[in-house]
């Protein structure tokens, strides 16, 4: 007996990912992040700009300058990324529509313009297209003159569960899963669906 014949070759190693395991799709200044520079995270946003905060009034003396620079420089619309990349993504877009950003929050976050409507749906779509199948995304919306009902209403995928924050429990925190081709087969009792 050839024993080389009975050898079973090693199990080739995992294609390896260029990319890290998540994405903040529109980063800002990565306010809610607790290391803004995490290695396991890709910022991007299609901002980077620096935003002078003190003008000198009482409200905003002392206050350090808002940075946006972003790892890419990218509109979460037409994200730059292969699809079923992340396992994670962050979708924290503007929540404010306005012609142009006018205080610290708008030029915190951004704003909506146009039809912002269909932008944040193609948001939507575009973070799910680079979520890998049973990743998880995570939206963050604040219903300062939109309610999260409206805004979820934008995309087909069902929200798994939220959490309201902030003072006024105005910012809503939804958390997402892509289904995979197990979970896309089963009907809502979990049972394989009928064709």
């Amino acid at each position: 007996m050839n024993l080389e014949s009975c050898v079973v070759p090693p199990l080739a190693a995992p294609p390896c990912s260029a990319f890290p395991p998540v994405l903040d799709a529109c980063c800002s200044v990565r306010s809610f992040w607790f290391d803004r520079k995490d290695p396991r995270a890709i910022f991007s946003d299609r901002r980077r700009e620096t935003c002078i905060v003190d003008v000198g009034s009482p409200g905003t003396k002392g206050r350090k300058p808002l940075v946006i620079d972003p790892d890419v420089l990218a509109d979460f619309t037409d994200l730059p990324f292969p699809d079923d990349t992340f396992l994670h993504v962050v979708f924290d877009p503007p929540h404010v529509a306005r012609n142009t950003p006018s205080g610290a929050v708008t030029k915190r976050y951004g704003i909506l313009t146009g039809d912002w409507r269909e932008m944040l749906r193609k948001g939507f779509a575009e973070c799910f297209r680079v979520l890998k199948p049973g990743g998880t995304l995570i939206f963050k919306w604040c219903e300062v003159q939109f309610p999260i009902d409206d805004i979820l209403a934008l995309t087909p995928e069902r929200p798994l569960y939220g959490h309201r924050s902030g003072k006024k429990a105005q910012t809503h925190w939804v958390a997402f899963i892509k289904p995979n081709s197990v979970i896309a087969k089963t009907d809502t009792t979990g049972k394989p669906a009928t064709p």
